[in-house]
């Protein structure tokens, strides 16, 4: 196993109170797996992310759980450890390319010095290797290109080399915060299609954060739904997809523009999504839930109601239900 959070949690103290952003979350990631996690806005996929990366700053704090990464927990060990496995074995990519990229240093600068900060290596061993990895991503004429600025790149190309530069060590673990989300559907395409090779190519784990279930239809393995800073549905993405179990799940499959009929009103989850200061008591979708009964008043427990295929709900749906 490459990655396996345990019941992790992460709060943020602000003056309105304590907020709970992520809420108990556990999943896994095995090697050369890629696992999409899914939700929508202020679900708590990002900070979940960051919080694997250990990235996540004051207000913010990891309240509990284990993150074991091959066997070490991250969320105990110390901020240098961190750093020596950050950017080396675990590697992220970033929803704008610019977070990762300096817009006033060469691509070459920011990529030899991406290597030589974990490697005692040669300038030229250095170049070398960057050159290799911009080619690995399909970026043509990469010498030349190496020696560009940032702002010489379309987004679709600053984010290949944004991928490039977290393929750079082989890692094992890479996290993807929406990349391909403000590009356009056929660099999305491209972009997807390198990700799946080099993963395939490295056995490097992915955990791919987006709220587009057509993207993580094509590219994932399993899938996570998020909610509310909690999962409320795993497993298998071919089995979620086509038999969803928590009818937040189904709501958003449901709301994908292509499954209504033309002409009609698009489908939509009713309500917003609640503040995480005040959330509902019991399950945190009853307030937006067709299915709402007295019973989720109380808290749901995740169960495998299939196999390898759980839900945090009271009254999940059946696969054989009728769901057109």
């Amino acid at each position: 196993m490459t990655i396996e959070v345990r019941d992790l949690s992460t709060h943020f103290r602000l003056s309105a109170g304590t907020i709970k952003a992520v809420d108990g979350v556990s999943l896994s990631v095995r090697r050369g797996q890629i696992l999409g996690l899914v939700g929508e806005s202020g679900s708590g996929k990002t900070v979940t992310g960051f919080s694997i990366m250990r990235l996540v700053e004051s207000p913010g704090f990891i309240a509990g759980g284990n993150i074991l990464f091959q066997g070490t927990d991250l969320a105990r060990i110390s901020e240098e450890e961190m750093r020596r496995l950050r950017g080396n074995r675990i590697a992220m990519i970033f929803q704008d390319p610019m977070m990762t990229l300096n817009p006033v240093l060469r691509i070459d600068t920011q990529m030899v010095e991406t290597i030589r900060a974990h490697e005692k290596t040669s300038r030229e061993e250095a170049l070398r290797r960057a050159r290799d990895a911009l080619g690995m991503v399909g970026i043509p004429s990469p010498e030349e290109r190496l020696k560009a600025y940032p702002h010489q790149f379309s987004g679709g190309m600053r984010q290949r080399v944004a991928i490039a530069i977290a393929f750079l060590h082989k890692p094992d673990l890479i996290i993807a915060d929406e990349p391909t989300t403000a590009l356009d559907v056929t660099i999305q395409g491209q972009i997807l299609a390198e990700v799946q090779k080099l993963t395939s190519k490295f056995g490097t784990s992915l955990i791919w954060i987006s709220h587009d279930l057509s993207v993580v239809a094509a590219l994932a393995d399993e899938i996570a739904v998020m909610y509310a800073g909690r999962l409320v549905e795993q497993g298998k993405v071919g089995e979620v997809l086509d038999h969803p179990l928590h009818p937040y799940t189904k709501g958003l499959i449901d709301s994908v523009p292509n499954r209504n009929r033309r002409g009609a009103a698009l489908n939509q989850i009713k309500g917003m999504t609640p503040s995480l200061a005040d959330l509902p008591e019991g399950c945190s979708f009853r307030t937006r839930c067709p299915r709402e009964a007295e019973i989720c008043k109380q808290v749901p427990l995740t169960r495998e109601w299939l196999h390898d295929h759980t839900a945090r709900c009271h009254r999940p749906y059946h696969p054989t239900e009728d769901f057109t």
